[in-house]
């Protein structure tokens, strides 16, 4: 098992989410003893089943507990959100106990019906394994083509294509029709390969409806499933009003190079460098690994992307507590042109007070004007240290 960076209490209850096979279920067998947990997982159809038809059963268990027992586990709560009232009042008869709910979604834990315990459970996230918990262990190239979900990165070569496509054919077609359910599954799974083509790019609902066959508010709420189910996020522009930037056109991002790879049908194809395939999957790579990190590490970083009206971009704005403002422009290069760098630059004329930064593949720091040079790995260091 791979050492987690996630640093997880033992004395406060609290919810971890992530999406389905990031490792939460190993993490929590591994960091707490079973024969001190009770550990109730709902994707068990029997254990689904008598907890749906009488959630009052759950509270009786934990009242009539051994001694010995320190955690209670539910995994995959937004199965069943009415075991959170059970929760909530054996933690005030309790006070002992820690209880521990995981999850893959979000969506059914947002409704105002539901009880998320009033603030006495912490949150937390897992992510796919991060470059600090691989060790090396893992090419670059192989991580941009397969991602780095736990099962995906340990198993064989042949079997990383096979495991990506049922991901993607089982949970999140399957799963999501389920959890959602969608009246027009066809329309979902015809935008969810098209929302793959549409990684990282500023998204036009209007445009993706017509190809679909949706309004452009379906497609938005489609986007909106997907983020609620842990499956990607969106990145506004960059402006100096909050309330502006929300009204703009924003980009989605998937949470995993691998299942971008998988719903746009290309995993058995190798990304070659200084192609336009590599340079798209390296921008997402490293924006991934600065996200985990921000989490991992609570630096409470607020994240955008700037464009110019005529089109000039940086691929990350980073705003700190400390108001520090960090332009990032991501090229899988060994060698950064002024090209490269355009949009650093017109980021720097309306913000003279930015940070300016290029991350690629060069062996060394290179300074450029006011641009940094940086390479990648050195580059999640430096963000760390802020």
């Amino acid at each position: 098992m791979y050492k987690r960076e996630l640093d997880l209490p033992v004395k406060r209850s609290f919810f971890l989410f992530g999406p389905r096979q990031t490792g939460k279920s190993t993490l929590l067998r591994h960091l707490y003893a079973a024969d001190q947990s009770y550990y109730y997982d709902l994707l068990i159809t029997s254990e689904y089943l008598r907890f749906k038809a009488t959630p009052s059963l759950f509270r009786e268990e934990v009242i009539s507990r051994p001694a010995g027992i320190r955690w209670v586990i539910i995994d995959e709560i937004q199965k069943i959100p009415m075991l959170l009232n059970e929760v909530h009042s054996l933690m005030a008869e309790c006070p002992e106990l820690v209880f521990i709910m995981t999850g893959s979604s979000a969506r059914k834990l947002k409704s105002d019906e539901v009880n998320l315990l009033g603030g006495r459970a912490l949150t937390y996230h897992l992510h796919p394994l991060t470059i600090r918990e691989l060790l090396e262990s893992t090419s670059l190239s192989t991580l941009l083509r397969f991602g780095a979900l736990p099962p995906v990165v340990t198993a064989e070569p042949q079997m990383k294509v096979k495991i990506l496509q049922s991901y993607v054919n089982t949970y999140l077609q399957e799963e999501i029709e389920r959890e959602a359910q969608l009246k027009r599954m066809d329309s979902f799974i015809h935008f969810l390969r098209l929302a793959a083509y549409e990684n990282g790019h500023t998204l036009n609902f209007s445009n993706i409806g017509r190809e679909v066959g949706v309004s452009p508010k379906t497609v938005q709420s489609y986007f909106e499933l997907l983020q609620h189910t842990l499956i990607g996020f969106f990145l506004y522009p960059y402006l100096k009003s909050q309330r502006k930037r929300l009204s703009k056109h924003p980009k989605f991002y998937f949470f995993d190079t691998g299942v971008v790879g998988a719903l746009q049908q290309r995993l058995t194809v190798e990304l070659m460098p200084k192609t336009p395939d590599y340079g798209e999957a390296f921008e997402h790579f490293v924006l991934l690994e600065i996200m985990r990190l921000n989490d991992y590490r609570n630096k409470e970083f607020r994240f955008s992307y700037f464009r110019t009206e005529n089109g000039v971009e940086v691929d990350l704005v980073i705003e700190t507590p400390g108001n520090t403002l960090i332009a990032i422009e991501i090229k899988s290069t060994d060698h950064v042109t002024n090209q490269h760098v355009r949009g650093l630059r017109s980021f720097h004329e309306e913000f003279p007070h930015a940070k300016l930064y290029c991350v690629a593949t060069v062996p060394r720091p290179i300074r450029r004007g006011t641009v940094q040079i940086y390479p990648w790995r050195q580059m999640l260091d430096l963000l760390e240290t802020l």
